[in-house]
């Protein structure tokens, strides 16, 4: 007893020291459109004490002694500000500060310890110095993230991160403005994610992570994670033409409806905006066989104040894409002579597909500064792909050809209340909040696999029902900032799965259930000796779903396979100009996902673990305040990825990569001149178990260049600028053309982008 109440005394003197002291509060907003910033580096000078501003661009300081303090506040692309503030006893002091956009400077990046689990350096130095040219750029704006195109720009990419063949989405989960792009128990693959539907232009920002270490993400992120945000305003309406080779054309158009009184709140009114956008893309691409791409994209999207402390931002969006491709080819295909390197075995291959998003969210600062975020989102999903993998191997007179189609509704919401508070000098972070999300396939376009011919006629329907997966999950997240230096957090994630397949094929149709769910602790850890160095260390177990038509039939087994990760790492700045981010990092699946090219899908296998390195350099060469300005980026990253329980020579897992590397040169002047030339490189890799067939490696070099003006800019953008001949996607696959008596097993290949330039023209207005 009297040891719990000198520990309780000692309490009460320790707060009672800290009774009379001041607090300081803050807003950083962007000067040009008034709009908060988020990731802001605040920094009390002299106090070693700094924090990053959250979604409503707000910072925090409690517990200051009564004095006179600098505060610098720096953020990439914007000039630092250094700010005199006067703090008082017993009292708050609230500040409100405007950042004018400036050159990047990477002797400005700081390396925070107020919210490091939160820091994007690298990708707000990315999405600064290196422009979106297409939708491809969209995902490559992910450190070591690699894409593969094979269906002729209209099927979502596959995906290479981290020792993974991602196919296209199996183990990242991809979210834009917080809207789940994968799709779960998809016709065409688990977790396929298709980000066409994302207006390149509009993109503001990346946020990322490698590996299962965030409590607020949730299936399929094993791999990583990363959510695209799209602009809140347009400063300027803008119309963009875009011309190149292979018959290509692009238009894009974006309209700012309210003005920039509105945006910036003139006349006493709270600031308010809202946009138009469209895109149209057509091309006939590099194939023999023409690829007649269509796209069509249309975007809107309104940010205002609904009350004093409460903003509410909707967006809608509507997409339609209809393609031919000329699908993998046989390597013996093409050595004989029977087609051309760009040429295709069964040229009426191709798709069509669609989704309309709907997405409001809502932003709520209380008096006492929590922070509530609740988000809406609906889609309704269209898809429809023609595919041939294997040729004549399995019918010899109508071929190989499948169809995989579906149409969705998938709707959802996701909330969170976050709370700081202080024990001492110790600042809590307490966030906890819910997500749920359902898809619904069926009605009159049920999800479905059958065997047809010429894209026309349906053989044999192989799976045809009726899909009902319901996901919902509860999360706590904690966040303790012990002192200036010292930062652990500390999450718990709580997911239910109920999955209902309806089978269609047999009469009457029969209808099956699953259920299941899953615990996923994380734990990281992080040390900032000061603004130049940093130390971490993430775990964390996460999780990928299986397809509804896989578990259903195993009575609800093998639903939730876990992943299980950590990282050691660190990000320094050796000298100001200079900022590295290297790990070491290991991962371990319960079950892994295996292609099968007789099908075209994946199906769940066995255990697997991954071990690598993650390095990631970014250095301004010049540092000049007027004139040009270069910077280079380097990304490499290496990867060990065997099954586990298998004979050693037998273990490799296929197509993963084991060797890729990332870089570039940007340059941006004053003048307006402004350009990139970057590289892309994959190692071999195992194409099959026992690695006795390889899928080769590439090296692949692009250029873009623009000159802007104030009302104007032209751009020049090249793909493949040496025109390497390339294999952009391989799969070992066994196949059997027309004339041949047996299937044959070997690589079978989509043809890279030989050289291709476009041309530019933007006006603003």
């Amino acid at each position: 007893m009297k040891s719990i109440l000198s520990i309780l005394c000692c309490l009460c003197i320790s707060l009672s020291a800290y009774a009379h002291l001041g607090n300081l509060t803050g807003t950083v907003f962007d000067q040009t459109n008034n709009r908060p910033l988020q990731g802001v580096t605040v920094r009390l000078t002299g106090l070693n004490r700094a924090t990053i501003t959250n979604e409503a661009g707000q910072y925090r300081f409690d517990n200051l002694v009564a004095s006179a303090y600098k505060l610098e506040l720096s953020h990439v692309g914007f000039a630092t500000q250094v700010v005199d503030v006067t703090v008082q006893n017993d009292q708050t002091t609230t500040l409100r500060t405007g950042m004018n956009v400036a050159p990047v400077a990477l002797s400005e990046v700081v390396i925070s310890s107020g919210r490091p689990h939160d820091q994007q350096l690298i990708s707000n130095l990315d999405i600064k110095l290196r422009p979106i040219t297409n939708s491809q750029e969209v995902l490559r704006l992910v450190p070591g993230l690699f894409i593969g195109q094979h269906a002729g720009g209209g099927k979502a990419e596959q995906l290479f991160l981290r020792g993974f063949d991602l196919d296209h989405g199996t183990d990242i989960g991809l979210t834009v403005d917080g809207m789940p792009v994968n799709m779960v128990s998809h016709a065409h693959g688990q977790g396929y994610a298709d980000l066409h539907f994302v207006i390149p232009e509009l993109i503001e920002g990346v946020d990322f992570k490698k590996g299962p270490y965030r409590a607020d993400k949730g299936n399929f992120v094993t791999a990583g994670w990363a959510d695209f945000r799209t602009r809140t305003t347009l400063d300027r309406s803008f119309v963009k033409l875009e011309g190149g080779q292979f018959d290509t054309f692009r238009a894009v158009a974006g309209v700012d409806l309210l003005g920039k009184a509105r945006r910036s709140g003139t006349n006493n009114s709270r600031p308010q905006s809202a946009y138009l956008a469209s895109e149209y893309s057509f091309s006939n691409a590099y194939f023999d066989t023409p690829q007649r791409f269509n796209r069509i994209n249309l975007m809107g999207k309104y940010h205002g104040h609904i009350g004093a402390g409460t903003t509410l931002t909707l967006t809608g969006s509507t997409f339609w894409s209809r393609w031919n491709h000329s699908g993998q080819i046989p390597d013996r295909a093409v050595a004989s002579g029977q087609i051309g390197f760009f040429g295709a075995i069964d040229p009426t291959e191709g798709g069509e597909t669609s989704r309309t998003n709907l997405n409001a969210q809502f932003l709520t600062v209380t008096p006492g500064n929590n922070v509530v975020k609740n988000s809406f989102f609906y889609s309704n999903y269209g898809f429809e792909l023609y595919s041939n993998f294997t040729f004549f191997a399995r019918d010899s007179v109508n071929g190989d050809q499948i169809r995989q189609r579906e149409r969705r509704n998938l709707f959802g919401y996701t909330g969170s209340y976050t709370h700081e508070t202080y024990l001492g000098k110790t600042r809590l972070t307490t966030t906890v909040g819910a997500q749920y999300r359902h898809d619904l396939t069926g009605g009159r376009v049920p999800t479905e696999l059958s065997y047809t011919r010429n894209r026309t006629e349906t053989l044999q329907r192989v799976q045809y029902g009726d899909i009902d997966e319901l996901n919902a999950a509860l999360y706590a997240d904690e966040q303790i900032q012990f002192s200036d230096r010292l930062t652990l957090n500390a999450g718990l994630r709580v997911d239910y799965f109920r999955n209902i397949y309806t089978d269609r094929i047999p009469q009457p149709a029969t209808v099956g259930r699953a259920r299941q769910a899953i615990v996923s602790p994380k734990l990281n850890l992080y040390y900032t000796a000061n603004p130049r160095l940093q130390l971490y260390i993430n775990t964390g177990k996460g999780f990928h779903s299986n397809d509804t038509r896989v578990v259903v039939p195993q009575g609800g087994r093998e639903i939730l396979p876990g992943a299980y990760g950590a990282d050691a790492g660190v990000i320094f700045k050796p000298v100001p100009r200079l900022l590295v981010n290297a790990a070491a990092w290991y991962l371990w699946l319960d079950q892994e996902f295996v292609y099968v090219g007789d099908e075209g899908v994946v199906e769940p296998g066995g255990r697997s673990r991954r071990q690598g390195v993650d390095v990631s350099v970014r250095y301004q060469i010049t540092n000049r305040t007027n004139g040009a300005n270069f910077y280079a980026d380097f990304d490499l990253n290496t990867a060990r990825p065997r099954a586990v329980g298998v004979e050693s020579g037998q273990n490799y897992l296929p197509l993963a990569p084991v060797f890729t590397s990332i870089g570039g040169l940007s340059l941006q002047t004053e003048s307006g001149f402004s350009g990139s030339l970057r590289y892309r490189y994959m190692a071999d890799r195992p194409a099959n178990e026992d690695y006795s067939i390889v899928a080769k490696g590439y090296f692949v070099t692009d250029l873009q260049a623009n000159y802007t003006r104030k009302t104007y800019s032209l751009g020049l953008s090249v793909q493949n600028l040496l025109n390497t001949r390339w294999k952009e996607t391989q799969f070992a696959t066994e196949s059997r053309l027309q004339n041949e008596a047996t299937p044959v097993n070997e690589i079978h290949f989509t043809p890279g982008t030989p050289f291709f330039a476009r041309l530019s023209l933007t006006l603003f207005f």
